[in-house]
């Protein structure tokens, strides 16, 4: 490593790029004693970036029903086509990571997310923005392939928990700051913000990791990329959440959600017999036959479906139901995450010395319990605000509890080697489940209409609803 060119220079970005070797960090960097907790923070930024965009797009949604005078089923693939893209390509570039050093995809992902945010902000229409969108979510598909083996790598074994308890922290926060962010843009500025603030962050993010990310050691000296694999598997989960996103709207005899269903299923048969027959197979299929691993996931997927289904809703629930303002709305929301980054970082702590089962089932019945208790108090009715919150509140702290302990266990329950791939796997629960989980709350939204017949009928309600237009349906 001591005749590897130092990141500054021009050696190191055409060594980059012409051969893909990583230039170390900075040698003024890495001295410091607390240089893995810079790089964990490192990794943070990204976390707090992703996070900041998926909860401002979600409280855009409303502001581009109206801008482009689409009902909201087809508005909500501007946040669907985003997370479809990147749970298709994260265990692609989960297994990459391992193969070609997990450095050089961390910081070109921050660059596609960046191209892709500005992309997003010159949109001149709906169909547009739904594909920038799509170059957005590759970009964070890069990064969060990478980053929970990155923050791995670097805290070791002992601290493993903290660590992740550390990001987790920094994604919550990241949800708490964009409902209102997205809030204060939207109310002050012209939507297309919402997408320019990502261009800032993202290029200091590049910049941070260049200098502070360690290269990836130990890569496979002759390791084969698995093409066929990574062919079928995008178009398979793609088909697959369309229709998991989709079922409601399209309905069950839809040609096209049979279409889609079948599609996928073929694709993901011939996947697993793909898998099961490659030497270097993009997914090890073996790794499911750890316990912790597969529970862990299938846990994952339903504590995120609860926690962005519960994102995907409230914002139009306040604004409707208890007539919020953009702002005011996204306030209230950040109870959520609030309370999640607060608990995330001391579960990480007890899963160092308790061990994820304890943990992970107390966050789980907490999470019961609030949902229980939003769905028995959400009336409309200001005297209901406080239970409200209460709830809401609840819900973070279960959320807290839960995910940092269930990361670890995945990335414990996989081999060295195939951190990024666990971490891969993992880390698609997310997207995965967000997209699944937006479209079936539509149900709860009559009609996809801009505006709800809510409990609470006041002159000041009555007047404003009068203004309100059905969506075509």
């Amino acid at each position: 490593m001591d005749d590897a060119p130092d990141p500054a220079s021009i050696a190191a970005l055409r060594d980059a790029i012409r051969s893909g070797r990583e230039p170390p960090p900075a040698r003024l960097v890495a001295r410091l004693k607390s240089y893995r907790w810079l790089v964990v923070g490192s990794v943070c930024v990204g976390a707090f970036m992703g996070q900041v965009d998926s909860s401002i797009t979600q409280m855009l949604l409303p502001r581009l029903e109206l801008e482009f005078q689409a009902r909201l089923s087809t508005v909500s693939w501007v946040a669907v086509a985003y997370l479809l893209a990147m749970a298709a390509f994260l265990p692609i570039f989960g297994r990459l990571a391992d193969m070609v050093g997990r450095k050089l995809l961390y910081t070109g992902g921050f660059l596609l997310f960046v191209l892709g945010s500005a992309l997003c902000g010159f949109a001149p229409n709906l169909p547009v923005l739904i594909a920038f969108r799509i170059i957005q979510g590759i970009g964070a598909a890069l990064l969060s392939s990478n980053s929970v083996a990155i923050v791995v790598a670097a805290a070791g074994a002992a601290q493993r928990g903290r660590a992740l308890g550390i990001q987790s922290a920094a994604q919550a926060v990241g949800l708490s700051a964009g409902p209102a962010i997205g809030g204060l843009i939207l109310d002050a500025l012209d939507w297309r913000w919402v997408f320019f603030i990502n261009v800032p962050v993202g290029l200091a993010g590049t910049v941070l990791g260049w200098f502070v990310l360690p290269p990836t050691k130990d890569l496979p000296d002759d390791s084969r990329f698995d093409w066929k694999g990574a062919v079928l598997i995008a178009p398979a989960l793609t088909a697959l959440l369309a229709v998991l996103n989709e079922a409601y709207a399209w309905g069950a005899t839809s040609p096209a959600l049979i279409g889609c269903a079948l599609l996928g299923m073929i694709l993901l048969t011939l996947f697993i017999r793909c898998e099961q027959r490659a030497q270097g197979p993009l997914i090890d299929l073996t790794l499911f036959r750890q316990s912790a691993l597969a529970a862990g996931n299938i846990a994952g997927l339903m504590c995120y479906a609860a926690l962005f289904g519960l994102f995907f809703l409230m914002p139009f629930i306040f604004a409707r139901a208890y007539l919020d303002s953009t702002f005011a709305a996204g306030l209230r929301l950040t109870i959520v995450p609030g309370m999640l980054g607060a608990v995330a970082p001391l579960g990480g702590a007890l899963y160092d010395r308790l061990g994820p089962r304890l943990l992970t089932v107390s966050g789980m019945l907490i999470c019961v319990a609030a949902l229980a208790l939003l769905f028995g108090v959400l009336d409309g009715t200001a005297s209901s605000l406080p239970l409200v919150m209460l709830a809401l509140a609840l819900f973070g702290v279960g959320q807290g509890l839960f995910i940092s302990p269930s990361n670890s266990a995945i990335v414990a329950a996989a081999p060295a080697s195939l951190t990024g791939e666990a971490g891969g796997c993992s880390t698609s629960c997310a997207p995965a489940a967000s997209a699944s989980a937006s479209q079936p709350h539509l149900r709860c939204l009559p009609g996809g209409s801009r505006c709800s017949r809510g409990p609470a009928t006041t002159r000041s309600t009555r007047k404003r609803r009068s203004s309100c237009r059905p969506a075509a349906t």
